[in-house]
């Protein structure tokens, strides 16, 4: 009888003794505290050896030194990636820790993961599901920890920085790719190849009732069958199930230096965003913005519920899905033109529900000024116009390759990491080609993100015979990367490798002229020129002051019509053979 109740208490003091080995350090200090990196690293280790159905890899180097882990739950317990690019089942991915601040995804998804393999009868859905979890994206940024740099945000007690070892914001990242973070992410996306996307935040901005703020990928961009079933029944569905369960959840409120009461327009999450990035590839997303003033327990509540929620309606509307990415991806294989700028139509709008807070403008005690001020005790209800529909500004006929010399490799490195293929000129060769000059662009005052970043980029194009180099790339426009190729490529697109400064080194002229020795042979050029041009260069001498009275303006006028010219100067590099 002793030896009975000796094995019993042994029995249930093991049990006991493992339970508490997969408690997180949030449920453990009562929803005050998350995870470190490495207490959340050995949690999903642990989650590992002793459940089946997970499996945990290392995937790359990031900035930090450190590999970045995928998590990936398959009941089936399949984990490589062909068993995952082959099975029927849909697949989540979830992207925790961008901004490790910001860090109620990364203790929900451990609490949830764990769950799932615990009482995995009770969630038959996961029969049908297959889901990936980046735990800690921004590991150098987790590393930093403090409990400081969050000024508005209501807990976690410590967290980590927004920064990652770079100082990059890597929410910034996905298109100019700065970080390994990003081409580490991108071999993780491309193999996977997801048909819903997640990443957890916390938002700063206004101030309102919601725990839970959504960002969803922009229904028009991402477009086709997808994009009108994501408006219509996917995200509705998510916030029909997170209302049932006593959650209330609200568009992201896109309010800044403002009040929210009278609406706002949705967020234009492009291609340097993650959700902007997927939706190039035909993977809807959604970007979660708890609100920053809610409690943390209530916050990591929330968003479990939400995952949980996303994860269940993927595995139910998992054919569906996959049936409308692939007649999207066969669409815009066979479309003729591709959009590249978008702008928000104020004519089209749907109203939703605002649970906000009544505002005033007190004068502060601080600065002597009238300061804006929520009244947490003075709440209201009111229907607003939520401006979600954008349209095509500019479009583009999409050429049948695109040919890029091997001196851009920056570039060419970013398109392979991202799956283009390409093909590799055998010999030296000749070929007709659309020729873009950068006309006109804008650059922004200030550095962003390590970049100088240009706008509002005009080009002129004109059709060339160009020389081309062994062992320059051609890319085929017929592959399933389509989309991004094109706006990244594409010069006047808001997230191109141009715009982002890859192609700087064009805009320099590299060779010029002495006026004084230059001006006989400029004398010469001119007489030379078309009689359109020299009409227009003395008609120019007549009608601008400014002009005539400049030395150098007038013969600068005549050498960049000259064969002394650099032709480099200007030329975007990137080339583009277009159909016959």
């Amino acid at each position: 009888m002793k030896r009975t109740i000796l094995f019993i208490l042994f029995i249930f003091s093991s049990f006991f003794s493992k339970a508490q080995e997969l408690i997180t350090a949030f449920e453990k200090s009562n929803g005050a505290e998350t995870a470190t990196y490495q207490e959340g690293i050995n949690f999903y280790k642990e989650l590992a050896q002793k459940f089946p159905q997970i499996d945990m890899r290392e995937m790359g180097k990031t900035d930090s030194g450190e590999p970045l882990h995928l998590v990936v739950f398959n009941k089936e317990e399949k984990f490589r990636f062909s068993e995952l690019q082959n099975s029927d089942k849909p697949i989540l991915f979830i992207n925790n820790g961008i901004h490790p601040g910001e860090s109620d995804g990364m203790d929900a998804s451990m609490m949830m993961l764990r769950n799932w393999a615990q009482n995995i009868s009770r969630h038959s859905f996961l029969d049908s599901v297959i889901v990936a979890v980046i735990p800690f994206y921004n590991i150098g940024g987790a590393l930093n920890r403090n409990s400081t740099t969050r000024t508005n945000q209501n807990g976690p007690e410590e967290y980590g920085f927004r920064g990652n070892a770079q100082n990059y914001d890597l929410n910034r990242d996905f298109i100019k790719m700065d970080s390994k973070n990003a081409f580490a992410f991108a071999e993780i996306f491309h193999q996977l190849d997801p048909d819903v996307f997640i990443d957890t935040h916390v938002t700063n901005g206004s101030d309102h009732q919601h725990v839970v703020t959504v960002l969803t990928t922009q229904h028009n961009k991402l477009g086709g069958n997808l994009g009108e079933y994501l408006e219509k029944e996917f995200e509705p569905m998510i916030f029909e199930e997170m209302e049932a369960k006593g959650r209330n959840p609200i568009e992201y409120v896109n309010v800044h230096g403002t009040t929210p009461e009278n609406g706002w327009t949705q967020f234009w999450d492009a291609p340097r965003y993650s959700t902007g990035y997927t939706t190039l590839f035909q993977t809807f997303g959604f970007m979660t913005e708890d609100h920053m003033w809610k409690d943390y327990k209530t916050r990591v509540e929330n968003i479990y519920d939400f995952l949980n929620i996303a994860t269940e309606l993927t595995a139910q509307e998992g054919s569906k899905i996959q049936k409308l990415k692939a007649e999207d991806r066969k669409q815009i294989l066979n479309a003729d033109s591709l959009p590249i700028l978008w702008k928000n139509n104020k004519d089209e709008f749907k109203m939703i529900t605002l649970d906000g807070y009544t505002t005033s403008y007190p004068e502060s005690e601080l600065t002597g000024n009238q300061l804006l001020k929520y009244d947490r005790n003075d709440t209201f209800e009111k229907d607003v116009p939520f401006y979600n529909y954008y349209e095509v500004e500019k479009s583009v006929q999409v050429p049948d390759y695109y040919v890029i010399p091997q001196a851009w490799f920056e570039v060419i490195n970013r398109l392979q990491a991202n799956g283009v293929k390409m093909e590799v000129l055998k010999k030296d060769t000749v070929i007709s080609v659309e020729v873009y000059h950068i006309e006109d662009f804008k650059t922004v005052s200030n550095p962003y993100e390590g970049h100088y970043l240009h706008y509002n980029t005009k080009v002129e194009k004109s059709t060339q015979k160009v020389a081309f180099r062994k062992g320059d790339y051609m890319i085929n426009t017929q592959q399933k990367a389509r989309r991004y190729i094109v706006e990244t490529l594409e010069p006047e697109a808001q997230d191109s490798f141009f715009n982002w400064n890859f192609f700087d080194s064009i805009l320099q002229q590299k060779e010029n002229f002495s006026a004084y020795v230059f001006e006989p042979k400029a004398k010469e050029i001119l007489a030379n020129l078309p009689s359109e041009e020299q009409a227009e260069f003395y008609e120019r001498q007549e009608s601008d002051s400014v002009f005539a009275s400049n030395n150098y303006a007038q013969l600068d006028w005549i050498f960049k019509r000259s064969e002394h010219y650099e032709k480099a100067h200007k030329r975007y590099p990137v080339y583009r053979q277009m159909p016959e």
